[in-house]
């Protein structure tokens, strides 16, 4: 076998398989195992629960090198310098070309793991981590000031959408080696058309409860919007978290409860076939899976101009919603009830905008090149690392 086409051994290290992150992941994972890459996981091993086990147990047909669970702290701990080294140890004894840490505390181990050992490279993909927290505050001003010590032990960064790369250079600085943006992307099996059924509601929402997803203010614009023959909306939300309880009661004071129906934790896609428009208030988010679900899916979607999502709506980004605004978002609901025709023709536009741009095929192409770009970039001078793509 060429050195060219030589499968790569990777360790993808994450803290938590949780969100979006955790999607990504395992989408990755799944995407290189089948072009005949060999992958090894890391996680952590200080908090689990049977949902975490759950999802790792997932990615295990995918992970010939083995899930391995090591101490992560989720702030900072003694774990913090001793599991570098055994993630480093792992990689030795498992002969590991690339180490690509995912989120802050991934990407703190794939870094420190990396220091020294010539014949592998680190990758870090921040999935928001350091740039979630504030500016201001004391835990912020840290990982930022880690982040920038952290910068000469990284070989690349893969920004899920241009508004976390503007995020992290106006933060921290312009990383020094290669930072593509390179957006998350679907299986094919995600853009087939999804066609509600004659008793869905409505709207539907997906996403974690907790205040930043915005869902006050939709609750706010619920009340007043009314289908075309006069009926008023419905709504399924599908999620939990920890303000479940807080919601609850809006929904109760609102007098709601008749309208809203709340599903529990569910996927996406098949929730999707519970409401004919989905609703995306968030206040923050980087490059939010659930829409590009539902526009891959063919729904029409109302959602706010936070993080990357301009990026997703491509051509239609001027409907985005400013976040925050109840009575925006009212308007854009009763708009999307009053001309469904209309909500279908930017249906049209979207999904031709991500249909190419946004495959876990496209997505995987270029991860998998810049791993071999930085792997020949760190070969010794006049030595072709064994992995590495020759041009």
């Amino acid at each position: 076998m060429s050195s060219a086409s030589r499968p790569l051994r990777i360790l993808q290290i994450l803290r938590a398989p949780v969100g979006g992150l955790f999607r990504h992941v395992y989408d990755l994972t799944h995407e290189l195992a089948a072009r005949g890459h060999e992958i090894g996981i890391v996680a952590d091993s200080l908090h689990t629960d049977a949902l975490t086990e759950e999802r790792l147990e997932k990615l295990r047909p995918l992970a010939p090198l083995g899930i391995h669970s090591l101490p992560i702290p989720r702030t900072f701990g003694t774990a913090d310098l001793t599991t570098p080294l055994r993630v480093r140890r792992l990689a030795d004894v498992l002969q590991i070309d690339v180490l690509h840490g995912h989120g802050a505390k991934g990407g703190l181990n794939a870094r420190l793991a990396r220091i020294g050992a010539r014949q592998r490279v680190s990758l870090y993909t921040p999935h928001g981590g350091v740039l979630n927290y504030r500016p201001g505050s004391p835990a912020g001003q840290l990982f930022r000031l880690i982040e920038r010590a952290l910068l000469g032990a990284t070989d690349a960064m893969v920004f899920e959408s241009g508004f976390a790369q503007r995020a992290y250079t106006e933060q921290i600085g312009k990383p020094s080696c290669p930072g593509p943006v390179i957006h998350n992307g679907l299986m094919p099996s995600e853009f087939e058309a999804i066609v509600p059924g004659p008793a869905a509601a409505d709207f539907v929402f997906i996403g974690e409860f907790r205040a930043v997803k915005g869902i006050s203010y939709l609750l706010d614009a619920l009340v007043d919007v009314r289908a075309l023959d006069g009926r008023p909306a419905t709504l399924v939300m599908a999620g939990g978290g920890p303000d479940l309880d807080t919601i609850r009661a809006q929904v109760e004071r609102l007098g709601l409860a008749k309208r809203v129906t709340l599903v529990g934790v569910k996927p996406a896609r098949p929730t999707l076939h519970l409401g004919r428009i989905a609703v995306v208030p968030s206040l923050a988010e980087s490059l939010p899976y659930v829409i590009l679900e539902a526009a891959a899916a063919g729904r029409p979607v109302i959602a706010t101009d936070v993080g990357g999502v301009k990026e997703i709506y491509g051509p239609t980004a001027s409907s985005l919603l400013p976040a925050a605004d109840a009575a925006a978002l009212r308007g854009a609901m009763q708009a999307a009830l009053d001309d469904p025709a209309a909500a279908a023709r930017e249906v049209e536009l979207r999904l031709a905008h991500i249909r190419g741009g946004f495959s876990i095929a496209h997505m995987t192409d270029q991860i998998e090149a810049l791993y071999r770009q930085v792997l020949a970039a760190r070969a010794p001078a006049g030595v072709t690392s064994p992995s590495v793509l020759t041009s």
